[in-house]
C-alpha cells in the first residue's frame, strides 16, 4: 500500500499544473548572449509539450520585433507587460520592484530570472525564485569593467542571492565562483549547461553558403572567431598567431564593434596582416550559420568566460576548436579540442595547424566532440530546468 501511494504521489506531482514567470527583458532586447540563452531555453520548454506548464514572459516593453517574433507564443506561452499603474514609471523600476505585484495578480508560482537578477521583494511575497547566473567576471576580473559598474553588479548579485530559492550556474566554473565570491552553499546551486540554437546543427546547401561567402567577401580558407570583440575576448592572440600559419589561412572575427576592435585592426595594419584579418559586425543569424559552416577551425581565445556558447555552436557546425585555459572553456568544448595559454601565440598557431583539414585525426576529433556536446541539446537542458522547478514546488 505504501509503495502504491508513493507511485500515485509521484505521478500526481509530475503532472501538477505549474505557472512559471520569467524575466524576459533580454529576450526581446538582446540579439545575442543573454537574450539568446532565454529565447533558446524558453522555446525548448515550449517544445516539451508539457500540459502542466504555462510560461509567462514578463517584459518591460515589446522590444525588438525580430527578437520577440522568435518566441513560440501559443497555448502555453505568452508575454506580459507592465500594468497601467507602472506604465508611467521607469521600466527599470517595474522590473526590479513593481513586477512582484503583477506576479501575485497572475498567480505565478515560481519566477525565473534568466540573466542573473531577481526582483526585490520576491521572497517576501512568498514566490520561489530561481536565477541563472552566467558568470561573475565583474568580481573575478574587475579590470575589464568601469569601477562604478562593478559596484552596481556586485550589489545586484548579492541582493539576488538573498532573494533566490535556488541558483542555476551554467558551468562548474561559475558554480565555484558563486560559492567563493557569494558565500552561497553548494546545495543551493544546480549546474545546468546552456544549449545553443538548433540551426547550427543543420547544414545549409552549398549554393546558399556560397552566396553568403560571395556577398560578405569571405576568404577561401579561414579560421573563425565569434563573440564581442573586446579586450577580455583576447582576439589579438589569434591575430598574433597568423604569421605562423600557412599564408593562405585568414582570420574572420564576427562580433560587436568596440574600441578594442580598432586596436586589433591597428595591430594588424602595423604588422602587415590587415589583408588576412576580416572583422564582421551586424551579421544576421542566417549569415552566421553559413560563416560557421565554411570555416576550417574555430578559435575562442577568451581569458575568462562563464561558459562559451560559441564553442558549442562551432562543434555543432562540425568545426574543431582551439580555446584558452583559465576558466570553463574545457567544459564547453570537451577533451577532444585543444586549449592553450591566453598569452601564448606560438601555442595557438601550433594548435590551429594541428586542426586544419589536412591534419591527421581531425575527423575523429570532430566526431568525438559531436558526441560530447549532445549533453547541450535543447530538450535535455529544458527538461533539467523544468525538473528543478518541480523539485522546488512539490
Amino acid at each position: 500500500m505504501m509503495l502504491f501511494c508513493l507511485i500515485i504521489c509521484t505521478f500526481a506531482s509530475k503532472f501538477r499544473f505549474m505557472k512559471i514567470g520569467f524575466d524576459a527583458k533580454r529576450i526581446v532586447r538582446n540579439g545575442t548572449g543573454l537574450g539568446a540563452y532565454g529565447r533558446t531555453l524558453l522555446n525548448d520548454m515550449a517544445r516539451l509539450r508539457d500540459d502542466d506548464l504555462e510560461l509567462l514572459l514578463y517584459a518591460p516593453d515589446e522590444g525588438r520585433d525580430n527578437l520577440r517574433c522568435q518566441m513560440q507564443v501559443g497555448t502555453n506561452m505568452r508575454f506580459v507587460y507592465p500594468n497601467s499603474q507602472f506604465s508611467i514609471l521607469p521600466k527599470s523600476y517595474w522590473r526590479t520592484h513593481g513586477i512582484v505585484s503583477d506576479l501575485q495578480r497572475d498567480g505565478v508560482e515560481l519566477f525565473h530570472g534568466l540573466s542573473g537578477e531577481l526582483p526585490l521583494g520576491l521572497r517576501r511575497a512568498g514566490i520561489p525564485g530561481v536565477v541563472t547566473i552566467h558568470d561573475l567576471i565583474f568580481l573575478r576580473h574587475p579590470e575589464y569593467y568601469h569601477w562604478i559598474d562593478t559596484k552596481i553588479y556586485a550589489w545586484k548579485f548579492r541582493a539576488t542571492c538573498r532573494e533566490a530559492t535556488h541558483i542555476i550556474a551554467i558551468s562548474e566554473c561559475t558554480k565555484r565562483d558563486i560559492m567563493e565570491l557569494g558565500g552561497v552553499p553548494s546545495e543551493r546551486i544546480e549546474v545546468i549547461y546552456q544549449s545553443c540554437q538548433p540551426r547550427f546543427g543543420q547544414r545549409l546547401t552549398d549554393d546558399v553558403a556560397a552566396e553568403v561567402s560571395h556577398r560578405l567577401g569571405l576568404p577561401s580558407r579561414y579560421v573563425l572567431s565569434v563573440g564581442s570583440i573586446e579586450e577580455r575576448k583576447n582576439l589579438l592572440l589569434a591575430v598574433k598567431a597568423l604569421p605562423m600559419l600557412p599564408a593562405d589561412v585568414h582570420l574572420v572575427a564576427v562580433g560587436k564593434h568596440t574600441p578594442y576592435a580598432d586596436e586589433v585592426a591597428d595591430y594588424a595594419r602595423r604588422h602587415q596582416l590587415d589583408h588576412r584579418l576580416h572583422l564582421l559586425h551586424g551579421i544576421s543569424d542566417h549569415d552566421l550559420q553559413a560563416i560557421y559552416q565554411q570555416a576550417r577551425v574555430f578559435v575562442y581565445p577568451s581569458r575568462y568566460e562563464g561558459f562559451g556558447i560559441p564553442i558549442i555552436e562551432a562543434v555543432f557546425s562540425r568545426l574543431p576548436v582551439v580555446a584558452c585555459t583559465g576558466s570553463c572553456l574545457e567544459e564547453a568544448g570537451g577533451p577532444d579540442n585543444l586549449y592553450v595559454s591566453p598569452d601564448d601565440a606560438e601555442a595557438m598557431a601550433h594548435a590551429i595547424t594541428e586542426l586544419l583539414p589536412e591534419s591527421e585525426g581531425r575527423d575523429e576529433r570532430i566526431r568525438r566532440s559531436l558526441n560530447y556536446v549532445e549533453r547541450f541539446r535543447g530538450s535535455d537542458v529544458a527538461s533539467q530546468v523544468v525538473d528543478l522547478y518541480r523539485s522546488i514546488l512539490y
